[in-house]
């Protein structure tokens, strides 16, 4: 699409009272002197469509102030733009005003705020039904990119000027970047399913991690070293001196049992555990004897006892029922005397109701008030007969009812009641036949313990048994023996005891300097395997480094692809889209240069002229052109060609009034 502006009219707007720019859609200069209103009449056009000023403020002064800054009130401020969009011509005006309103009661009119009013090819429209017209011709943000030189590069933040180059010229791809070097082929496998920075940071930790440990590595082998023990001796001479010592131990360890366990005492021993085992045997069969007399009436005693305990509970068990059927039976009584009575109440009650009798006024006809004929007084009282004597005969039915339910329910407890009486006998029999049971065991069972008593009171006395007093007398005379044979072999095993202890000491000795060894042997493998890992992290080192540098690689290479992809779309202005860091690694930026020259560091005239270089890539990209405002144009004598319309302004000094002139004419003044 593109957008030429033909005719812009300022009225009342920003100190202009009366302004009109007839371009006729071609590249025309606007001469004025500083605050004549150059900069006015791009304020004028992006306030018509976006209601904004050129600085991109949507709060700004529009009224025409007076000397001491108060706005001149009742004025209207309007702005209308007369633009060419492709094959059509169309209209646009606002209009911006105040609001004067009287309150009741009052008879001047007082500010109550502004309106804007819209118009479109002359009709007078809504603001949203403008505002989708707007957005139906341009972008807001793709519009002030495109008219405005400055705009890319002073008002857009560096991300989304970055953003912009690469949704113009594409991103580079890791792909591409890797299939551009046969250097970085190699990258696809270390990658793996990671990113480029996810790897560096990965490898940044991983390499931080490893030189840690290749710090601690040297001080935890000096500790080693350092908690090492000193051996002078060999380790198989020393295992063959304690095998000696052992065997030597082993042999006075035997010697000292056979002094111990001699033979004479070895018989005695003997002797006395065949003699200490003889006792208890006879004390076991002179006990079961004595006892064997009363050992059947325990069983019997027992079984009564059990027989007892059986009676005693069923006796229990009978109580129990008897208790219960005695309180049914006098609950049975109370209620067979209450329905007794109730029976009486009820066969006592009698009909209560008077037989009918009419009134005199019952003679009389309610609606004529004349005395009613004979045969119709008979039938008045026929009916309260009839009625009387039904509710009777219906008493008497309810009455005979209920008597005769009183009368079956006091013969259904009757019979329940002897049904009791006649079970309440029956168990008092049980109850004095178990009561005479448990007497009868009762004495058969104290009978059967005197009996135990007696006989238990006259058992023999164990230890008394001559036959137990021998074996203990032979006993006593065997222990004897062993203590004196004994006492004479005490000097003997005390020298072969204090021997072993001697030898216990130099095995202890050799034992600890076998464990001295064993800790030598291991600290030294400890060093063996610290140096192993001090090795094995160098070599993953130095691998992590081989990889960094490979990535390193990689974003050079992709910074040179990058910027050579998105330099090649324009003609002056060139970019710096990455930093070198310290470290070696990138981070993003976007920096436009010209010549070598950051844009920063231009003149002004440059800085138009790039400007316009990046406006025309941004108009072929969007396929759109628009008017281009060019501020303060005097600095460049020269503007670089584009296909949009140019609006230069132009600081005149001798031009007191805005002056506009086009291919080289005069075209109107103010």
């Amino acid at each position: 699409m593109n957008i030429k502006l033909l005719k812009l009219k300022l009225r009342n707007f920003k100190g202009i009272k009366e302004f009109e720019l007839d371009t006729q859609g071609k590249n025309v200069n606007v001469y004025g002197d500083n605050a004549t209103g150059k900069t006015t009449i791009v304020d004028a056009f992006m306030w018509l469509l976006f209601d904004k000023d050129s600085k991109n403020r949507k709060d700004f002064e529009i009224k025409t102030l007076q000397p001491d800054g108060q706005p001149i009130h009742g004025l209207e401020h309007e702005v209308e733009a007369v633009l060419d969009i492709g094959d059509k011509t169309i209209t646009l005006r606002k209009v911006f005003k105040e609001k004067w309103q009287k309150k009741r009661g009052s008879a001047t009119a007082e500010f109550t705020g502004h309106t804007t009013d819209y118009y479109v090819d002359g009709i007078p429209v809504k603001k949203t039904e403008y505002e989708q017209l707007i957005a139906e011709i341009a972008d807001e943000n793709i519009f002030r990119l495109l008219t405005d030189p400055t705009y890319f590069n002073e008002h857009l933040h560096w991300q989304k000027r970055r953003e912009l180059l690469l949704e113009i010229c594409g991103d580079v791809t890791d792909e591409d970047v890797i299939n551009s070097s046969k250097e970085l082929t190699k990258l696809r496998e270390i990658l793996g399913h990671r990113t480029i920075e996810q790897h560096r940071k990965i490898i940044l930790a991983r390499r931080a991690e490893i030189n840690k440990e290749l710090e601690r590595i040297p001080v935890r082998i000096d500790e080693v070293q350092r908690n090492l023990p000193q051996i002078d001796e060999d380790k198989n001479v020393i295992e063959n001196k304690l095998e000696e010592l052992r065997e030597q131990r082993k042999n006075a360890e035997e010697r000292r049992v056979r002094i111990q366990s001699g033979g004479q005492i070895a018989e005695l021993q003997k002797r006395l555990s065949e003699l200490q085992a003889n006792l208890i045997s006879i004390k076991n069969s002179i006990k079961e004897k004595a006892e064997e007399s009363v050992r059947d009436e325990r069983k019997q005693l027992a079984t009564i006892e059990d027989q007892i305990l059986k009676r005693q509970m069923e006796l229990k068990r009978l109580e129990t029922e008897q208790k219960n059927n005695q309180f049914e039976i006098e609950r049975l009584k109370k209620q067979i005397e209450e329905k007794r009575a109730e029976w009486y109440k009820v066969n006592s009650q009698e009909f209560e109701e008077e037989p009918p009798i009419l009134k005199e006024e019952d003679k009389i006809c309610p609606c004529c008030g004349q005395p009613l004929p004979h045969e119709k007084v008979q039938e008045i009282y026929d009916k309260a007969v009839a009625k009387y004597e039904a509710k009777k005969a219906e008493f008497n039915l309810s009455k005979s009812k209920l008597l005769e339910q009183i009368s079956v329910d006091g013969k259904n407890l009757k019979n329940r009641l002897e049904e009791l009486e006649s079970n309440y006998i029956q168990r008092e029999k049980s109850i004095k036949t178990i009561i005479d049971e448990i007497q009868t065991l009762q004495e058969q069972a104290d009978s059967l313990a005197e009996s135990i008593k007696t006989k238990s009171n006259n058992l023999p006395v164990i230890e008394e048994h001559p036959e137990v007093k021998k074996i203990q007398r032979e006993i006593a005379e065997t222990e004897n023996k062993i203590r004196e044979l004994r006492s004479n072999i005490t000097d003997e095993i005390n020298k072969v005891t204090e021997y072993i202890k001697n030898i216990d000491k130099q095995i202890a000795e050799l034992e600890s300097k076998l464990s001295s060894i064993k800790q030598l042997e291991q600290g030294l493998k400890r060093i063996n395997e610290l140096k192993a890992e001090e090795h094995k992290l160098a070599a993953e080192y130095e691998e992590l480094e081989h990889q960094l540098y490979l990535i390193e690689q990689f974003t050079r290479t992709k910074v040179q692809l990058l910027e050579e992809r998105i330099n090649s779309k324009f003609k002056l202005a060139k970019f710096k889209l990455f930093n070198e860091l310290i470290n070696g690694g990138v981070e993003e930026t976007c920096e436009t240069m010209y010549n070598g020259v950051p844009y920063s560091n231009l003149n002004h005239g440059a800085r138009l002229n790039v400007g316009l270089d990046i406006i025309n890539t941004l108009s072929d990209f969007y396929n759109f052109n628009a008017p281009i405002f060019v501020d303060n144009a005097e600095a460049v004598t020269q503007l670089i060609p584009t296909r949009s319309q140019l609006i230069r302004l132009v600081v005149s000094e001798k031009d007191k009034k805005l002056r506009m002139e086009y291919e080289n004419n005069i075209k109107g003044v103010i």
